[in-house]
This record gives structure tokens, C-alpha cells and sequence, in this order.
């Protein structure tokens, strides 16, 4: 269950804390974004300490990075992406998510993206979420199902985040996921939104 948003931008659920990155970070996000299976499938390679003592001092000033801690012990566990998309007037996010490897088949992604789209639903007043995964990531592709979200097509070499031997671009597909307000409301009865929780700050 979300326990609510708080006056620092946080959302509480069962075992997690969202909350906005600080400089301090950066130590934590090395923990993960070192390990080459976290970062396969991300526009970017395995990360020094050095660049993510630089990552943290720069999402600690973006709003649309979200730093996903156990509220057992405030351990950083993973972070979320969720951008508000232009035109803003159309309300629409872009959904993004990178999890410690220690940390998978915990649940604590699904936990973590499901609290986040309720809030961007329910008090944000969103009308579309959106993602996308590249075919081979079977984990990412499954979270986006789990939380209801659907598949609305599959984009043939649409990126390219490396290059081979002789430079060339290895370009690699996506599937395009999305939910909309009247899925994520019930209206639709399609996904399954956290309830029983309060807003107290404005986005």
C-alpha cells in the first residue's frame, strides 16, 4: 500500500521509500551500475565510482529520477525514471527503471513502478504512461506486463547504443509498452493500482 507522498517528495509502500537523490549517492548507485547484467540493455556502460558520484550530484537536481531504497534500512536498491513528456499540456510520462542485481526476483521493482504510476495517475493527473524495452529483456518486458501495462507494438532497429568491429551500429529492436488513465483508474479493469494512500504536495 502507497502511505502517501510527504512534503520532501517521498512515497512510502510496504517495504519500500521513494525518494529524490542526493549527492551523497553515489557510492550506492556504484554498487549497481557497475555490474555489467544491471546495465546491459541501458544506452551506457558499467560506471566508475567517479561517474556515479557525478550521476548522483546530477539527478540529485532532475525530478525525473527516483531513488528506490528498503525502508528496513534505507539501502539504495535501484532508482526509477519517470519524465514528463512535451507537449506537458498532453500529460503524458516516459517510464524507466534500473534494479541491483542482488535485489532481483524480490518484487521490489514491481513495488517500487506501481507506487510511482499511482501517483502519476491518481495525483498528477497523468494520461499516458509509456516504456520501452528491447526484446531481449525479458525482465523489463515482464515488469511492464505485471503492472498491466500493454504491448502496442514491436519497432524494428529503432537504436543503436554500440558499435561493432568496423564501427558499425548495432542497431536492436523495442516493444513500445503504455497505460492509459481509464486502465490505471479500473474503467477499463485492466491494471491493478495501489490504493488507500493521500497526496499532500503538488507535482
Amino acid at each position: 500500500m502507497v502511505q502517501g507522498v510527504g512534503a520532501r517528495g517521498t512515497i512510502r509502500t510496504d517495504r519500500l521509500l521513494l525518494r529524490r537523490f542526493t549527492a551523497a549517492d553515489g557510492d550506492a548507485l556504484h554498487a549497481y551500475l557497475s555490474r555489467p547484467e544491471a546495465v546491459r540493455f541501458e544506452p551506457y556502460g558499467t560506471q566508475t565510482r567517479a561517474q556515479c558520484h557525478e550521476l548522483a550530484l546530477e539527478r540529485a537536481g532532475d525530478a525525473s529520477f527516483w531513488a528506490v531504497c528498503l525502508r528496513s534500512d534505507e539501502r539504495l536498491v535501484g532508482n526509477l525514471y519517470l519524465r514528463h513528456d512535451d507537449p506537458q499540456a498532453w500529460r503524458s510520462y516516459t517510464l524507466g527503471y534500473v534494479f541491483d542485481p542482488a535485489h532481483w526476483g524480490s518484487g521490489y521493482a514491481t513495488e517500487a513502478a506501481a507506487a510511482l504510476l499511482d501517483v502519476c495517475f491518481r495525483a498528477w493527473g497523468a494520461h499516458r504512461v509509456s516504456a520501452r524495452c528491447d526484446p531481449r529483456n525479458t525482465r523489463s518486458w515482464a515488469l511492464l506486463e505485471r503492472l498491466g501495462m500493454r504491448r502496442e507494438g514491436h519497432l524494428r532497429q529503432v537504436a543503436a547504443f554500440s558499435t561493432d568491429a568496423d564501427g558499425q551500429h548495432c542497431w536492436h529492436d523495442a516493444y513500445v509498452y503504455a497505460a492509459v488513465e481509464s486502465e490505471w483508474s479500473g474503467d477499463e479493469q485492466r491494471c491493478t493500482p495501489y490504493a488507500g494512500w493521500t497526496h499532500s504536495v503538488p507535482r
